[in-house]
């Protein structure tokens, strides 16, 4: 008996999960908007709507703290497709100036161990 309401429960849980509504964010805004605005209690509203209060407030949350970093300036902005352009010549320029300089680098150390190979040589042909 139990493995059947088990499964019935399952079945029921599952077939909410599928038919739950997604809300855009544009009716986000206008059921957080219609809260706001106070002509009706947030239980009417929500009623109406055929959301939980737990929902509109987390979604009036979201949005006044959205609101807050907007106009706090925390927001980061897109850049445009002529400062990525700038930016990726920018990165192919530092590469290339990087590149030189390892194998600057890498020239000297060998130079350096080739005449560190020759003095050692001509010190052991004098020994």
């Amino acid at each position: 008996m139990t493995k059947k309401k088990d499964s019935a429960e399952k079945a029921i849980r599952d077939i909410r999960r599928a038919t739950r509504r997604q809300y855009s964010a544009e009716e986000k805004i206008r059921i957080v908007l219609e809260g706001l605005r106070g002509e009706s209690s947030i239980a009417e509203l929500c009623r109406k709507e055929g959301i939980n209060q737990n929902l509109y407030y987390r979604w009036s949350k979201e949005f006044l703290e959205a609101g807050k970093k907007r106009l706090a300036g925390d927001t980061a902005r897109e850049a445009n497709s002529d400062e990525v352009k700038g930016l990726r010549r920018e990165a192919a320029q530092l590469k290339e100036a990087l590149a030189e300089t390892v194998l600057n680098r890498r020239r000297r150390i060998k130079q350096k161990t080739l005449a560190e190979r020759r003095r050692l040589y001509y010190q052991q042909k004098a020994a």
